[in-house]
């Protein structure tokens, strides 16, 4: 491939990260749980509102960790990792767009259409990281990959801020009310998706396995071979040894993610402040994730990693003494600095380490571990502030899953896997 057309492949493949990561932002963290509880189950106990949203978010996240490694062999046997994209994509695109009709009171609806969306997006990113490969050469796969985060934290910012303007004032954007301005923001996201994933399906071109077998046929030998895919990871010392690791510090990663609101809820932070902590999260991670990316090229993915678990883990310790919004400012503002460097340099390591012909297969892997990861944190949380009485302990209970993943990261020797 020509340098002009390659740049241009990795410019649209990082384009999906700023179209898909609105879905993230907008519609996983910001409005959904809140209108659930609100429009769609407004009258339902809250424990049981939260037992259904809850349910929604593991069965779609358990159904993709369970099919995410034969997708994944299924790509790379029939040179399917766009053509399965695309079509997870699209229904991600059309059931958040479907979020925009469900009325007040449709909660059964709104749980399956979110589900359903969600399932889209996460087995979406099955492919989308698998494409790596394809666009980025060995010596690039650092910078590309931040740059995809990087963009997705600024496009994600970029949408969430004027969906929070809308919903703040929406007689600015001549809509009824707040309910009305919610459901619009659902249409802005699918419409978003849809519009910034076109550069991905112009301008990355796959590459082509040898062989090429229906999909049909290539699902029924994925199935067949699940367990002659772990044997694959488990050749490779140096990915399952990663894969441990990223799944304790990645869960400490999503804990920190997840549970910061509540935290500051408890604090007695006001919620307004804390919107705006989430946004000042999303810009600082727009720069910072591009800055990591040149630290991996120039001392090694790994070095990068560790710097921002350590950070992690001095922000846990910050915790205990956090008392206002000031403080959890702060904490947004270091968290964004190392998130998206965390997140990108992970990428960019693990395709360093596997078998490019295998790309689909191994980061069906990859992925399935990101999905079982964001149980063992908050379940540790739960247990640490039920016994202790303390929300304080509880966060810094997080620093466990930060110093054991970095310590099982230390000992990853980092070269490249052969490509057979």
């Amino acid at each position: 491939m020509r340098r002009a057309d390659r740049r241009r492949s990795i410019r649209a493949w990082a384009m999906y990260d700023w179209a898909n990561s609105a879905f993230a932002t907008a519609v996983m963290a910001g409005f959904f749980p809140i209108h659930f509880k609100q429009y769609w189950a407004a009258g339902m106990a809250a424990s049981e509102s939260t037992f259904w949203l809850g349910l929604a978010n593991g069965a779609a996240g358990l159904m993709v960790a369970v099919m995410a490694p034969v997708l994944g062999a299924v790509a790379d046997r029939c040179g399917a990792k766009k053509r399965l994209l695309l079509a997870f994509v699209g229904l991600g695109i059309v059931m958040t767009g479907g979020l925009f009709f469900a009325r007040e009171g449709a909660w059964v609806a709104a749980m399956l259409l979110y589900a359903l969306a969600a399932i889209g997006f996460s087995a979406g990113n099955v492919f989308y990281d698998a494409l790596l490969t394809d666009v980025a050469a060995p010596g690039e796969l650092d910078r590309v990959s931040a740059l995809g985060y990087g963009l997705g934290y600024l496009g994600g910012g970029l949408l969430f801020a004027l969906d929070v303007a809308a919903v703040t004032h929406p007689h600015w954007f001549g809509l009824a009310g707040t309910d009305a301005a919610v459901r619009a923001a659902f249409l802005s996201v699918a419409l978003w998706w849809a519009a910034f994933s076109l550069p991905l399906i112009w301008r990355v071109r796959e590459s082509a396995p040898a062989i090429s077998p229906p999909i049909l046929e290539a699902a029924r030998a994925g199935v067949a071979e699940l367990a002659d895919t772990f044997h694959h990871v488990r050749r490779f010392r140096a990915v399952w040894l990663f894969l441990v690791a990223y799944w304790l510090y990645i869960d400490g990663v999503g804990t920190i993610a997840r549970m910061a609101l509540d935290y500051g809820l408890a604090l007695g932070i006001d919620a307004g402040a804390l919107i705006g902590a989430l946004l000042l999260t999303q810009f600082v991670a727009f720069p910072a994730a591009i800055v990591f990316g040149r630290v991996g090229e120039r001392y090694g993915p790994k070095a990068g990693i560790l710097v921002g678990i350590g950070v992690y883990a001095g922000l846990c310790v910050w915790s205990l003494f956090m008392k206002d919004a000031r403080d959890f400012w702060w904490l947004a503002g270091v968290s964004g600095l190392v998130m998206g460097g965390v997140q990108s340099l992970s990428r960019s390591l693990y395709a360093r380490l596997i078998p490019r012909d295998k790309a689909g297969e191994f980061f069906g892997f990859y992925n399935m571990m990101g999905k079982f990861a964001a149980i063992l944190g908050p379940v540790l949380m739960a247990v640490v502030s039920l016994a202790s009485g303390s929300n304080r302990l509880a966060v810094l209970s997080v620093a466990v899953l930060f110093l054991a993943g970095g310590a099982v990261l230390w000992r990853v020797q980092v070269r490249s896997a052969a490509g057979g």
